[in-house]
């Protein structure tokens, strides 16, 4: 089952996504589904010698022999947001004392500034998608054991590729999707541990 229902008609984000909730890093889906995501690092293939890419192609063949369930991979291009980047040396220029170096820090913020203009600078990162279809008979304690298994295999076997992994948490989560689904308002409206307890609250 898809995390993500493609639709053409006009609806809402929340009637496009299968999730029914997320707890302790861990999305519920319908029929007793669950799935917990991993960010993970890359490694540059093509820098690496034919001696090193014949030993990844080998590694990675077998960590794929050895996962106990179906795995997806996915690739996320963005747009860097690097607003948040400059103001740092606009801060560190109003700092500054000496004149020379305020004229380097206000080159270095118009350099880039001229530079997003004309540019987009994206940013990939990758994700896994770990499942697990739990029987009639478990709850969600063991459902999660059992899936933080499958995740704790997979993060093993990329570190074996020189890879580093970490699962995301709740917040990081909602972040996550509201990022794909919003990617204008997520920019100037990041979603904060204090609105997800007053989403709660209303929930309750």
């Amino acid at each position: 089952m898809s995390l993500l229902r493609k639709s053409n008609n006009s609806v809402s984000s929340r009637l496009q996504i299968n999730i029914e909730a997320v707890e302790d890093g861990i999305m519920e889906l319908k029929d007793k589904q669950y799935r917990a995501i991993l960010k993970s690092s890359s490694i540059n293939f093509e820098l690496k010698s034919e001696m090193e890419q014949d030993a990844v192609t080998e590694t990675y063949q077998s960590v794929l022999n050895s996962l106990t369930c179906p795995i997806q991979i996915m690739v996320c291009i963005r747009e860097m947001d690097l607003d948040k980047y400059l103001e740092k040396f606009e801060a560190a220029r109003r700092k500054e004392k000496l004149s020379i170096y305020r004229k380097q820090i206000t080159a270095y913020i118009e350099f880039v500034t001229k530079l997003v203009k004309k540019n987009k600078i994206l940013s990939r990162h990758f994700y896994i998608v770990v499942p697990y279809k739990a029987k009639d008979d478990e709850d969600f304690s063991l459902a999660r054991e059992q899936l933080l298994l499958n995740v704790d295999i997979i993060s093993k076997g990329l570190a074996r590729l020189g890879m580093k992994s970490q699962r995301l948490s709740s917040l990081e989560l909602l972040d996550f999707f509201y990022g794909l689904y919003n990617p204008r308002q997520a920019k100037t409206q990041p979603i904060t541990d204090h609105a997800v307890r007053m989403l709660q609250e209303v929930n309750l």
